[in-house]
């Protein structure tokens, strides 16, 4: 059931779910008087929507009549509610007596900002959270943005029939293989390809230099992106390099996971040049899930892996989350460990954290800094970020966010991927 004050945009978001023009859509506040049913699906859930007229506050009371006594009806057969509101104002005293309601009332509660249309109008929705409601997700019903992560929280306990089960979809978990030139990125590719013979589909890839591989493990669908074949006869190294760099960044964009490729054939020392470091930056700037995998360790002159490791990360101080795999892609060692680390960090990525379990979390914590943290939420996942709120503006101080995800990390796992830190005062 949505429910919300006149004109945020409860019949557009009734019309976005149910595709198809159900709802009259106009800017005078109050069109919809009535309640109006729709079917929708989602992920092969079948539910039952129910669009309600607008809370209209007047000298007399809050809800007209009729409208209330509609919703009323409406609100105690509803197995869910989806409040919406409009991102792009100020709270007002409807939205505050309607989210009193909603607490009252002890349903199921999903606070929809909507109006949100960008990423930078995303930190426009924190603010929300005052309402007190756990479950917050940014939208913009008008552009479609934002629905499938609402709808899957809504519709997550709804059964599924028994034709749609076997027609659910499996997760798709698009995987980047990134590194420099003659790292074994094309013959990691080719191994996980043979390695598991229910290859989907060989895709031509969107440049001449890259191939996708659809290849199907355990339930899931792994989309593996190769950006090797840059060097082509006539370039150079350094040409092959900034190449590199390039179809890094274009591959990064569309992945959930990146593969890392180093050269264990090298001394430890050397494995990771100024060149790998670049590469894994714009990984971890870009938010991504990480894996380094040490390639050619069949070749390497080092017999120890702890020692190994300690030399990387001693190189790659930012990517002390990311966990390493020792592999051999020609002689096929190891591959096979792959797929459920790379699952591992995708879900870890994924990862939701309900608000009331992170403030407990918070009252946890062995905090002495200067400023106090008031609630924490989590905004948004791939990469997680959370929002931190504060008794002060700016931004936490280094060592306080870095204090703050290492406890989360302990907590809560987060393996293999970035965790983002925004500080807004209360």
């Amino acid at each position: 059931m949505i429910v919300g004050r006149p004109n945020v945009g409860k019949s557009t978001l009734f019309n976005a779910i149910l595709g198809q023009r159900r709802s009259i859509v106009g800017d005078e506040p109050g069109i919809t008087r009535d309640r109006i049913h729709g079917e929708a699906s989602h992920r092969g859930r079948r539910f039952e929507l129910i669009d309600t007229g607008g809370i209209i506050p007047n000298d007399a009371e809050m809800i007209p009549s009729e409208i209330l006594k509609q919703a009323r009806v409406a609100l105690e057969g509803a197995s869910q509610v989806i409040f919406l509101i409009d991102g792009r104002t100020e709270i007002t005293a409807a939205d505050r007596e309607l989210a009193a309601m909603l607490h009252r009332l002890g349903k199921p509660v999903a606070l929809a900002v909507n109006k949100i249309d960008s990423h930078r109008r995303e930190d426009l929705a924190h603010g929300f959270h005052e309402l007190g409601f756990e479950h917050l997700f940014p939208v913009s019903a008008e552009h479609q943005l934002g629905l499938g992560e609402l709808l899957d929280h809504v519709t997550r306990d709804f059964p599924l029939t028994r034709q749609e089960a076997a027609a659910e979809p499996a997760a798709r978990i698009k995987v980047a293989i990134l590194g420099r030139p003659n790292v074994g990125k094309s013959t990691l590719l080719n191994a996980l390809a043979g390695a598991e013979r229910a290859i989907v589909s060989p895709i031509a890839g969107t440049t001449r230099d890259a191939v996708d591989e659809t290849i199907r493990h355990e339930g899931a669908e792994y989309v593996f992106v190769d950006t090797a074949g840059i060097r082509r006869k006539g370039k150079t190294k350094l040409m092959a390099e900034k190449l590199s760099v390039v179809m890094a960044r274009r591959h990064l964009r569309m992945a959930h996971v990146a593969l890392l490729v180093l050269d264990a054939s090298e001394p430890a020392e050397e494995a990771v040049v100024a060149l790998d470091a670049t590469i894994a930056g714009y990984a971890h700037e870009e938010g991504r899930a990480v894996i380094l995998v040490v390639n050619k360790w069949d070749d390497s002159r080092e017999p120890s892996q702890r020692k190994f490791t300690e030399k990387i990360r001693d190189q790659l101080k930012f990517l002390d989350y990311a966990p390493i795999a020792f592999v051999s892609a020609q002689k096929r060692q190891g591959l096979r460990a792959l797929f459920p680390l790379i699952k591992r960090v995708y879900e870890s990525a994924s990862k939701r954290i309900a608000t009331g379990e992170l403030n407990r979390f918070v009252e946890t914590l062995r905090w002495e800094y200067d400023v106090k943290i008031k609630y924490l939420t989590q905004a948004s996942v791939r990469p997680p970020t959370f929002v931190v709120f504060t008794d002060r503006p700016g931004k936490l101080h280094f060592s306080a966010e870095r204090y703050l995800i290492n406890r989360l990390r302990e907590k809560f796992g987060f393996e293999g991927t970035p965790v983002v830190i925004k500080a807004r005062r209360s």
